[in-house]
C-alpha cells in the first residue's frame, strides 16, 4: 500500500448490497398483491375523486418542485407552509397557520360531524441535503388528497382534513400537536412517505435520545495523575459497554452514538466528557427495555472510573414505532392499482431498512397508515443526495400524481364505508387501543 492510499478511508465491500438486491428484487417478483375484504366508497364517488384529483396534478407537481427548491429545516418551515396555505386559498379553503402553538403547523377541514379523517403532510427538510427525505412529495400528495377528497365530502359525510405537521425530521412536531389537542377530535390519519418501493406497511422504529455526561476531577495528567478522575474514561468505557450489548439485543434493535465532549487538553484530566445516543426499537415494550440497559451500562462506567454521570432524556419528544392498521392500509394497496402501482405486503422488502417517524406516535393514538411509494431505484437510500435527486425528479413528479389519488380514495372510503370503520377500529382496539403516548416512558 503506497503512503497516500493510508489517508483514504476503505470502500465499504458490496457484495451483501449486491446479494440483499437480488434476493429482495425476486421477493417483489413473486409477492402476491394485497386485497381488502371491503368495498369502500360507491364506484361513482371513487370515478369522482379520481378525475378531482387529476385536475390539479400540474399545480401539485409545481408544489412539490418548490418546496424541494426551497427546503427548511425544522421549526423553520415559513415559506413552505406559506405555499400550501396560499394553493388552498386558491381553490376555496381556509388554512389556519399556526396550530397547536407551533408556527409552521397548519390545519384545513371541511365538513361537520360524522367520522373525522386527516390526511397529514410534512414539509420539513434536512441540514446539508436539503429534501433528501423526499418531504416535498408527503406535502404535495397530501395536500392534493385533501383537495380532491373535499369534492365529495357532502356525498360521503364526515369530516376531512389536512394537517401539516412540522419537524417530522427529529422535532416531533406530531407528537407537540398532539398534546396541544390537535388530533382529539380525529378518528384516523392517512399519509404516505417516498421510498425506493411502493409497500403498504413498512415498519418504522421507535426512537429515543439519551445525553449521557460524566463528571470527573481534573488533574494535571502528567505531574498528578493520581489525583484526576477521568471522565473520558467513563465515556469510553461507557461506549464499549454500549457497543457489547449489542451483541444480545433482539434484532430489530439500533443502537449509535457520538462523543460530543472529550477533554479540553490532553494534558488535563478530562473532569467532562458526553455521549450522545439515539436507541431504536420496534416495540415500546423493548424500546423501554433498551432503554433500562443503557442507563446501567452508564451506571457502570461512572464506578467503575469513580465519575458522576447524568442521562440528560430526549430533549425533544421521543417516537414510538409504527403500529400498523392492516384493514385501512389494504384499501391502500386497492386504490394504488388504478394508477398502476402494486403495494408490496410486509416482509418482502427487508424491514431493517427502515428509521424512524413521530408518526408513530400518533399511531398508538388513533388507526393510521404510513404506506412507502416508489420514487428511486431500490440500491438508493433516504437521507442521501441521490434520493435528494429523486425526490425532486420525473419520479418524485408521478409519485406525487399517483400519491395523492391513493390517498384520497382512502380517505373517502373510510368515511363511505361503515363497515371499514368498524373493522378498522375494531383492528386497532384489539391491538391495545390507545396509549397515554407522554407518560409511558416517565
Amino acid at each position: 500500500m503506497r503512503e497516500d492510499d493510508r489517508t483514504r478511508p476503505l470502500p465499504p465491500d458490496l457484495s451483501y448490497l449486491r446479494s440483499l438486491n437480488a434476493g429482495t428484487e425476486q421477493a417483489v417478483r413473486d409477492a402476491e398483491p394485497i386485497g381488502s375484504a371491503h368495498k369502500g366508497a360507491p364506484d361513482e364517488v371513487r370515478t369522482a375523486v379520481q378525475k378531482a384529483a387529476r385536475r390539479n396534478d400540474d399545480e401539485l407537481v409545481a408544489l412539490s418542485r418548490d418546496l424541494h427548491a426551497h427546503p427548511e429545516e425544522s421549526f423553520t418551515e415559513h415559506r413552505s407552509v406559506r405555499a400550501v396555505a396560499q394553493l388552498l386559498e386558491r381553490h376555496g379553503h381556509e388554512a389556519q397557520v399556526g396550530a397547536g402553538g407551533l408556527e409552521t403547523s397548519l390545519v384545513a377541514s371541511i365538513g361537520t360531524g360524522g367520522p373525522h379523517v386527516a390526511v397529514l403532510a410534512e414539509y420539513d427538510a434536512l441540514p446539508g441535503v436539503g429534501h433528501a427525505c423526499g418531504h416535498n412529495i408527503i406535502c404535495a400528495t397530501a395536500v392534493g388528497a385533501y383537495l380532491a377528497a373535499a369534492q365529495v365530502h357532502d356525498r360521503v359525510g364526515g369530516r376531512i382534513s389536512l394537517i401539516g405537521t412540522p419537524a417530522e425530521e427529529g422535532g416531533g412536531g406530531k407528537e407537540t400537536m398532539a398534546r396541544a389537542g390537535v388530533f382529539d377530535d380525529v378518528d384516523a390519519v392517512v399519509m404516505l412517505h417516498p421510498f425506493s418501493h411502493d409497500i403498504a406497511m413498512h415498519p418504522f422504529l421507535g426512537r429515543r435520545q439519551v445525553e449521557i455526561v460524566f463528571h470527573g476531577v481534573a488533574a494535571h495528567a502528567s505531574a498528578q495523575p493520581f489525583m484526576g478522575r477521568n471522565a473520558l474514561d467513563a465515556a469510553v468505557a461507557a461506549y464499549q459497554g454500549i457497543a457489547a450489548l449489542r451483541q444480545h439485543l433482539p434484532s430489530t434493535d439500533r443502537v449509535h452514538g457520538i462523543v460530543t465532549d472529550g477533554g479540553a487538553r490532553p494534558n488535563i484530566v478530562p473532569e467532562r466528557a458526553a455521549l450522545l445516543f439515539y436507541l431504536r426499537s420496534a416495540a415500546p415494550e423493548t424500546l423501554r427495555d433498551l432503554a433500562a440497559r443503557v442507563v446501567e451500562v452508564a451506571h457502570g462506567a461512572a464506578a467503575m472510573t469513580g465519575c458522576g454521570v447524568e442521562l440528560h432524556w430526549d430533549p425533544l419528544p421521543p417516537y414510538l414505532p409504527i403500529r400498523f392498521n392492516q384493514t385501512l392500509s389494504a384499501r391502500w394497496a386497492v386504490n394504488q392499482e388504478p394508477v398502476g402501482r402494486r403495494a408490496l405486503p410486509t416482509g418482502v422488502v427487508p424491514e431493517f431498512l427502515t428509521g424512524s417517524t413521530d408518526l408513530g406516535n400518533l399511531s398508538y393514538r388513533m388507526p393510521a397508515i404510513h404506506p412507502m411509494i416508489a420514487v428511486s431505484e431500490p440500491t438508493v437510500a433516504l437521507h442521501t443526495s441521490e434520493f435528494e435527486t429523486a425526490s425532486g425528479g420525473p419520479a418524485g413528479d408521478r409519485a406525487v400524481r399517483d400519491g395523492a389519488v391513493g390517498l384520497a380514495l382512502t380517505a373517502v372510503d373510510y368515511l363511505a364505508d361503515a363497515e371499514l370503520r368498524e373493522a378498522v377500529h375494531a383492528e386497532f382496539a384489539a391491538a391495545g387501543g390507545p396509549l397515554d403516548v407522554p407518560a409511558y416512558f416517565d
